[in-house]
């Protein structure tokens, strides 16, 4: 497996939420609604003979300028656990297209602003861990 087709099977996966773009990659000019995958570490032999790798990714969605209620409202809908949310979108497919062994979303944090260009966007991060080999 490789970190690209991890990638892409998180993008796959993220694809499902209606109306939000995902980058596979950190984009220069990122424009919301946006799902940004990038990878934060990677925890190595997690099993006997290094059968088990632990790659975790950090998803930050950029969802609207803050002064916009649809913002709120947009990363709400994200973070609950119901259609539309961004746990179940990445869980749907737990093999990521093969890729994986198994995916989870632990954790959101970082709710806030973000500055793009001359903008305040309301944002927020979600903790996702990949088991492959």
């Amino acid at each position: 497996m490789s970190i690209a087709e991890i990638r892409s099977g998180l993008g796959d996966n993220l694809a499902t939420i209606s109306g939000l773009r995902v980058a596979e990659t950190i984009p220069d000019n990122p424009s919301p609604p946006i799902a940004v995958i990038s990878l934060s570490n990677v925890t190595y032999d997690g099993a006997f003979h290094g059968g088990l790798v632990q790659y975790n990714f950090i998803v930050s969605v950029i969802v609207g300028r803050v002064s916009e209620r649809t913002a709120q409202n947009r990363l709400d809908s994200l973070i609950s656990t119901g259609t539309g949310s961004l746990k179940v979108a990445v869980e749907s497919d737990k093999t990521l297209g093969g890729s994986a062994y198994d995916v989870r979303v632990s954790e959101m944090s970082n709710v806030g602003a973000v500055q793009l260009n001359d903008a305040t966007y309301l944002a927020a991060d979600f903790s996702i861990q990949v088991y492959a080999n």
